[in-house]
């Protein structure tokens, strides 16, 4: 073999070599070449889902959440008027009494001796008062005279007045009708007017006293309704604001309130916590959107709402919140469809396909 056909030969199997090194990576870059072309065109064909919303008019209550105590309807504790030794308690504690029951009896034997001299002294005031003004009319004595029996006699009955009326104190009444307490006096104990004898307490109706934020100061009134719980109950039981306080606390800068409701079961007592549920005002035809649907941008607000497809960009303004919803005043229209998913991604304009939840 000489020297031309070694070269030849040299040559020859030097492209075969080359053509088994690049001819697998020339056919990869064919198909990866192929395939992104595929992907490409496959993209074009699958929309972003996003979920979207109807706009339609709503019933909105706008309810503020509150805290507030539990205070009776009327109570008082009981004290005597005067002072003296018990004779007898005729109350149980814990009972219902009626107003006027007798619940404690002081001894009251000096009063009533009193009582009995004064009407001695009575009849002969009033037989002397009636003699001199026999006399008076004949012209027998002065009128001076018959003026100083007359005295006798009105300041005798202005004693046994004074008398009665400390006779009464001697009983202590109930003054209204309600549920007792617990008994701090015993018989035979001395009291005087500083000692407690029973706390009377009426629970029906029962009350409740709560305070609002003084930005609500002129949007509660009398009349308005109150749903209201308790720990130690279930549900929610309705009330009524019945009176306002006329002037806001410098302090908490709070207007504080009272409303009622029916207790004839006696399930709420006094000084219990109950969370209160005030309804400001009611709407019959909010729209409101969910609150993910929402973003809040340096001069207010927006949604997106899809509209044959085609993403489109809202501004709003917003109104009353809920736990899960926003009621937007302005920007929308009843029946647009508001995006709820996917208000990260998508851009105006942009082609989605919707699925519409309720």
């Amino acid at each position: 073999m000489n020297k031309r056909t070694k070269i030849t030969l040299i040559v020859v199997i030097v492209l075969v070599i080359a053509g088994l090194f690049f001819y697998p990576r020339i056919e990869m870059f064919q198909e990866n070449t192929d395939s992104g072309a595929q992907a490409s065109a496959g993209g074009s064909a699958n929309l972003l889902p996003v979920n979207v919303i109807e706009v339609r008019p709503e019933r909105l209550e706008n309810n503020l959440s509150l805290t507030g105590t539990v205070i009776p309807n009327e109570m008082v504790t009981l004290r005597p008027e005067i002072s003296g030794l018990v004779e007898r308690i005729s109350f149980r504690e814990g009972e219902f009494v009626k107003r006027g029951t007798p619940l404690l009896y002081l001894n009251d034997d000096e009063l009533k001796a009193q009582a009995s001299r004064l009407d001695y002294q009575k009849k002969l005031f009033e037989g002397q008062e009636e003699r001199q003004r026999q006399l008076l009319e004949r012209e027998a004595i002065s009128q001076e005279e018959y003026d100083i029996a007359l005295n006798q006699f009105n300041t005798n009955l202005a004693d046994i007045q004074l008398i009665d009326a400390q006779l009464r104190k001697t009983v202590v009444r109930a003054p209204f009708d309600g549920v007792l307490g617990l008994r701090q006096v015993s018989e035979g104990s001395f009291i005087s007017s500083t000692d407690e004898i029973v706390s009377v307490v009426n629970l029906d109706p029962i009350k409740l006293e709560f305070s609002v934020p003084e930005r609500y100061a002129n949007r509660v009134k009398t009349g308005s309704k109150v749903h209201f719980s308790t720990t130690a109950t279930d549900g929610e039981t309705v009330g009524t604001v019945y009176a306002i306080e006329p002037n806001v606390d410098a302090a908490t800068r709070t207007l504080k309130l009272r409303a009622e409701s029916p207790n004839k079961d006696r399930k709420f007592l006094p000084g219990m916590f109950v969370r209160v549920r005030l309804n400001l005002d009611v709407q019959d035809s909010a729209l409101m959107v969910p609150s993910e649907a929402i973003i809040p941008e340096l001069d207010g607000y927006k949604v997106f709402v899809a509209r044959d497809g085609i993403v489109e960009e809202a501004k709003i303004s917003i109104g009353t919140r809920t736990e899960r919803q926003v009621q937007v005043l302005d920007g929308l229209q009843k029946g647009d469809l508001v995006l709820t998913t996917g208000v990260l991604q998508v851009r105006t304009g942009m082609s989605v396909e919707t699925t519409k939840i309720n």
